[in-house]
């Protein structure tokens, strides 16, 4: 029975969503190339472990630790389900096409549309990747901001992954 119970256990933790990058390890730092320091363009990012029933997905970054209190980098939504990565340098328009797949930005905190690199102003900053898998295939209108996405899936949300980064800007530091 305690072997049974541990591959039911071990096969749960594969299954589960898992969002990566191939830029960087989780709680590590986020190469200068996207961030304000650098070309501040998009991380590749991959994930696996789609749950069952999962019929679009939804990303949102941000960095919660900003001295003005949460501050959205990135809102991507009516993500198709058959889309499982986004990659390096992602247009910042509202309309993206993945695979011949269309997704949809919204605005980040500046207000702009699509991806917006860490430049924090003080000290090291953690900055959240989180992915919704969704039980629904979504057509939100483009331009919502993150508050208003998290609204639209707090009851249509399956799982949520997250990838954390962290970044300490350099221009300043020299």
């Amino acid at each position: 029975m305690k072997i049974l119970f541990l591959i039911l256990l071990t096969l749960g933790e594969l299954m589960a969503l898992e969002l990566k990058s191939s830029a960087f390890q989780p709680n590590q730092m986020i190469p200068d190339k996207y961030t304000c320091d650098g070309q501040d363009i998009s991380p590749p990012l991959e994930w696996t472990g789609i749950p069952e029933g999962t019929k679009s997905f939804a990303l949102i970054m941000d960095d919660p630790g900003a001295p003005v209190g949460l501050w959205v980098h990135w809102v991507v939504y009516n993500i198709p389900v058959e889309v499982t990565q986004l990659p390096e340098n992602v247009a910042k328009k509202e309309k993206i096409s993945i695979n011949g797949k269309e997704l949809t930005q919204g605005k980040n905190t500046w207000p702009k549309i699509g991806y917006g690199g860490p430049c924090p102003p003080n000290k090291a900053h953690r900055y959240f990747f989180k992915l919704y898998a969704l039980k629904e295939q979504t057509n939100f209108p483009v331009g919502l901001t993150a508050k208003e996405l998290e609204n639209k899936i707090k009851n249509i949300t399956i799982e949520k992954a997250e990838l954390i980064g962290i970044y300490d800007l350099k221009k300043r530091r020299k």
